[in-house]
């Protein structure tokens, strides 16, 4: 049972969803609760559709977002299905827990009946809002309060002609609202983000003196002290006078107080200082004096929170940063979409084991800047190049600014193969790449395979700037995990996570911990496998098991006296041990057979539904489908509720089908219609 998809497994998705709501809704009237099968196939479609798409994690955040986002925006039913909501995805959020398939990654169960109780008493204004509708919902409720079935492709056409006609009457005002918010980008982005590969962090001591040794963090105080309680006098452009921008980048330490200028603008390191002070909220102007903020005062004792302010301020800075326009140069095209693009490029950056060449970097920003701006295919190759190395003197100016604050790490030397290895035809990853399959149009690649064969800047986050990095984006809903995060999980959490969401290698890092922080006792994790309730995550969770344990099962995972005898995991060890050519069908016994035969019905059924199976037998076993159907039923399989689904939704419909297609039994010899002995029947 996979609690993640990726957006283009539409059917995979489709397939669990279906059985996730089936075995709630039983569950739920096992416990007496109740739920709306509407409601909680809603809940789980809001969560796919989202940044992560982790079906499983629930949060505060995630739980206002479903009620007060996703159903105003997207739901279209009647006021008392709408009406279950809060208590519909309570439950789904009990079952969750219940099953062993909650995230632990997310709230705790009880902050979350919280949150629901909390988001709950908000709902019905957000659902009476016509504003936090989508135009789609719009559309589909205008429909309908016109009559339209929505299921009448000819009634749906009438109607958008009578809206083209303007004989269908609608609040244009909410139309055009909608309409603006829309163009303006207002609405939640909801596209499916990259997942992120597990990083280590040091511990919070070890980044808060990092942090107290930042360079700008030093800047920052020093020129918050310059200041003063008076503050310093800015002239009427509303710069700081020569003389004191030239004290100033004395005690800075930014060289620039011997440089020839008429202006203190004319000093970058200084004019950033100013700016960077001024975006964390550490300085101010008033009455042509800058002064500074006296309730910044805490953040200046905290150097942590002082750097964590001037991270944060970073991303307004690309207009102090970037080359200012100029008569020679033209306006920046980085500092146009700095705030997306700098998010982009250390993303991009963030969980790589080596360090990245800028060069790479610089490509990737400059075919990304080009989307901001239409450019002349006709202009003449020089322009085009004086535009691109502009995009790439600004980048790296960005990381210089970002080593000064200490989020990146600056070296110099010939970059790792890793980096060029995909941009040439060939195989690369255990993959044929073709010249389609290039991350990059030809031309940028051919440029970057010769830049890259050379000595050049190289970068990568700091432990401070991954840190930072994976908050914003756990900030943006965003999956970045983090290597020992889940040591308090259950045995059935910590499995069902890594077995979706850890590679190998770090997967097995994780187990690791956690075994040390549990005894180092394995048998709760086979105990948490036989308690699943889903076949193919028990599947997926005792195959991760034995691939990240170095000292292998206890017991022998592949002896005869091992596992294969258990009478829960015993199905999937087979199954497993055939799969691996350690066994062969031969050497199984007839409940062995049978066993193997439930378990493939339960995983087909459990990935595919009902009409999976019913089809596979179909095609291989024609009309003794039902029987191959009644073995598995009677081969003492552990899953029992699996099996109740198999006996419902899978062998009583084929029987009854056959009945209805069965065909005419054979007439007695002699009787009528049948002629008895050989041959025909001559007339004489």
């Amino acid at each position: 049972m996979r609690t993640h998809f990726d957006p283009e497994e539409t059917e995979e998705f489709e397939s669990a969803k279906d059985l996730l709501v089936r075995r709630c809704l039983t569950w739920a009237g096992e416990h007496g609760m109740r739920a709306d099968g509407a409601m909680l196939a809603a809940a789980l479609d809001a969560r796919h559709h989202s940044r992560d798409g982790r079906l499983a994690y629930w949060d505060a955040r995630q739980v206002r977002r479903f009620l007060l986002e996703w159903i105003p925006r997207h739901l279209v039913a009647e006021r008392e299905v709408l009406a279950t909501a809060p208590e519909s995805v309570l439950t789904l959020l009990r079952y969750l827990a219940a099953s062993g398939l909650r995230d632990p990654r997310g709230a705790s169960p009880a902050e979350l009946e919280a949150a629901v109780a909390e988001a709950e008493g908000e709902y019905p204004a957000a659902l009476a809002d016509p504003a936090r509708q989508g135009i789609g919902k719009f559309w589909t409720q205008t429909a309908l309060d016109n009559g339209v079935v929505l299921d009448d492709e000819k009634a749906v056409a009438r109607f958008q002609r009578d809206v083209d006609a303007g004989r269908i009457r609608f609040d244009a005002d909410v139309l055009d609202k909608l309409l603006a918010a829309e163009f303006a980008g207002a609405d939640p982005d909801d596209e499916r983000a990259f997942p992120q590969r597990p990083v280590t962090i040091p511990p919070a001591a070890e980044l808060a003196a990092e942090a107290a040794r930042s360079e700008v963090v030093r800047q920052l105080t020093a020129l918050t002290g310059w200041l003063g309680t008076d503050g310093q006098p800015l002239t009427k452009t509303g710069n700081l006078r020569l003389a004191d921008a030239r004290e100033l980048a004395a005690l800075l330490g930014s060289g620039e107080q011997d440089l020839r200028v008429r202006s203190s603008a004319e000093m970058p390191q200084v004019s950033l200082l100013l700016a960077w002070a001024k975006k964390t909220g550490l300085v101010r102007v008033r009455k042509g004096r800058l002064v500074p903020v006296a309730k910044a005062a805490p953040v200046l004792r905290d150097p942590e929170a002082l750097w964590r302010r001037a991270f944060e301020a970073v991303f307004e800075l690309g207009a102090a940063i970037c080359t200012p326009a100029s008569g020679w140069y033209p306006s920046s095209m980085l500092v146009t979409a700095f705030d997306v693009l700098l998010p982009d490029v250390l993303n991009t950056m963030y969980s790589l084991p080596i360090p990245i060449p800028v060069a790479r970097l610089q490509e990737t920003v400059w075919l990304a800047c080009q989307e901001y701006f239409v450019l002349d295919p006709e202009e003449d190759g020089f322009r085009r190049d004086l535009w691109r190395s502009q995009v790439e003197r600004e980048l790296l100016a960005v990381f210089e600014a970002l080593s000064g604050l200490g989020a990146v790490e600056l070296s110099h030397g010939v970059p790792d193969e890793l980096y060029s290895s995909d941009l040439r035809p060939g195989t690369f990853d255990e993959f044929e790449l073709t010249e389609e399959d290039l991350p990059l149009p030809p031309e940028a690649c051919a440029r970057l395979l010769a830049r890259l064969a050379e000595p050049g800047p190289l970068v990568r986050l700091t432990p401070l700037g991954t840190r930072a990095v994976r908050e914003r984006m756990l900030a943006d809903g965003r999956d970045a995990p983090l290597l020992g995060e889940l040591a308090d999980a259950t045995a059935g959490e910590l499995l069902g996570v890594l077995a979706q969401h850890y590679p190998p290698e770090t997967a097995a890092v994780e187990l690791e911990g956690w075994l040390a922080a549990h005894g180092g006792d394995v048998e709760p994790l086979l105990d948490a496998i036989r308690a699943c309730p889903f076949r193919t995550r028990a599947s997926a969770m005792l195959s991760t098991l034995v691939r990240t344990l170095p000292s292998g099962l206890p017991g022998g995972w592949s002896t005869q006296t091992g596992l294969r005898r258990d009478p829960v995991l015993g199905p999937l060890v087979l199954t497993a041990l055939l799969e691996a050519g350690e066994l062969r069908p031969e050497d199984l016994t007839a409940d062995e057979h049978s066993l193997l035969l439930a378990e493939g019905l339960i995983l087909l059924f459990e990935l595919g539904g009902p009409e999976a199976v019913m089809e596979q037998l179909g095609e291989s076993a024609g009309r003794g489908a039902p029987e191959l159907v009644a073995e598995a039923l009677d081969s003492g399989h552990p899953a029992r509720v699996a099996l109740e689904e198999l006996r419902t939704l899978v062998y009583e419909p084929m029987l009854a089908r056959n009945s209805r297609l069965r065909l005419i039994p054979k007439p007695a010899p002699g009787s009528r219609g049948r002629p008895s002995g050989h041959g025909r029947k001559r007339r004489h």
